[in-house]
């Protein structure tokens, strides 16, 4: 059968025919054009699923260069694949692909060699609260969302952009998790750094079917005749990939300093996980075959070998580390703007963060992960003491622990 991937999100996860964002790019097309074309463009973890769908946003505009940094070698050479395969696709000729990491001494000198870019946008971050498990793998997210992140931000501010754009998170907004208070933290970071050159960001919901999302895994299993398993009480918004990288592109052009943009999405388009899996197997032509564990599920996945529609699940409530049962995109605290664009919602009003308060988190952090006996418990008191509201979800057990 032919599966239309694009289609399926259209219909059975967004529910929306096209890109909720159409109208906001169609009537700011001037403005874009004018931001946009002609100039140079960097994009930091542009071959994943978010910085890949900025770059097909942007290209439209004519960009007189662009540079993707991704330390993803086969995502970068699929990137340069897709990009040259798609009809009247722009392409400058000045197209840099480098597999290299942002916070390595050769990402410093290429960037340094081209004198800086007009318009920077960051993608490259650490998006999954399984990515904290334990102090080591806490200790590769804050570096790579926070600490490395200001590397980043020193050297930029050598060659200052017209625009830089950060990728943050729904889950920065009251924060549960220690990837969500990584975003938070990288927020005010990017602020303190907005007398130098603008700076801006975007909030928004899960990018369905992105690269390592549950839904990803869906299909994954389905292709290798395994079960699935998902949490059936976890609620989340979604955007399609085109919708991720339009909002991204939306922000980072047309958004004021120190401006936070989001998707104006209600209540009731919130998805569980299960329902996601069980309209993808019943488009596959497969009947829904419950399972109570884990384990029952790979058991009767044996019988799909041999030709079985009835495709086994688990689902099950959520009981993992950092886990929040709903999503938001702002806090009461915070100044929304409504009016500004059709779908987009902006928190504005943001002041330059305590530059002294934000030195004294990082050279703790530092200091933390230069001692063996740090725990993952020091990190969180860590981040409390920055951010006194920050309610770490701790159970003691890791989405790693199941399928």
């Amino acid at each position: 059968m032919i599966f239309d991937i694009n289609q399926f999100i259209n219909k059975h996860v967004t529910r929306r025919p096209q890109s909720m964002f159409l109208q906001d790019i169609e009537e700011n097309r001037t403005e874009l054009s004018q931001k946009i074309q002609g100039k140079s463009v960097l994009v930091i973890g542009g071959a994943g699923s978010i910085g890949s769908s900025f770059i097909k946003a942007v290209l439209p505009f004519k960009p007189s260069v662009l540079v993707v940094a991704d330390i993803n070698e086969n995502a970068l050479a699929e990137l340069t694949r897709d990009l040259r395969s798609t009809k009247d696709m722009y392409i400058p000729d000045d197209y840099a692909p480098y597999p290299m990491d942002f916070a390595s001494d050769v990402f410093r000198r290429m960037f340094r060699s081209r004198g800086g870019f007009d318009i920077i946008g960051n993608f490259s971050a650490h998006k999954h609260v399984r990515s904290e498990k334990d102090i080591y793998s806490v200790e590769a997210l804050l570096q790579n969302n926070v600490l490395h992140a200001k590397l980043l931000l020193d050297l930029m501010a050598e060659f200052p952009p017209e625009e830089y754009f950060c990728v943050s998170t729904d889950k920065a907004a009251n924060p549960v998790n220690i990837m969500g208070a990584s975003k938070r933290i990288m927020e005010d970071l990017i602020f303190s750094y907005s007398d130098k050159f603008p700076v801006k960001t975007a909030r928004f919901a899960n990018v369905a079917f992105s690269n390592g999302s549950l839904p990803a895994g869906f299909l994954e299993r389905i292709r290798k005749l395994q079960p699935i398993s998902a949490p059936s009480d976890v609620k989340r918004y979604f955007v399609s990939p085109e919708e991720s990288g339009q909002i991204c592109m939306l922000a980072c052009m047309l958004g004021a300093d120190r401006e936070i943009f989001f998707p104006r999405l209600e209540k009731e388009q919130m998805m569980t996980f299960d329902k996601i899996a069980e309209a993808l197997l019943l488009e596959h032509g497969y009947t829904i075959l419950p399972c109570p564990s884990d384990g029952e599920a790979v058991d009767k996945a044996e019988a799909l070998k041999q030709g079985s529609l009835f495709y086994p699940v688990h689902f099950s409530p959520s009981n993992t580390s950092g886990e929040k049962p709903y999503e938001e995109f702002y806090t009461e605290s915070e100044s929304v703007d409504f009016k500004r664009f059709h779908a987009l919602g902006v928190v504005g009003g943001k002041g330059i963060p305590d530059r002294q308060k934000l030195q004294v988190l990082l050279e703790a952090l530092d200091k933390a992960f230069e001692k063996e006996q740090t725990t993952k418990e020091d990190v969180v008191a860590i981040i409390k003491s920055y951010l006194p509201n920050f309610e770490h979800i701790e159970t003691g057990k890791s989405l790693d622990s199941k399928m």
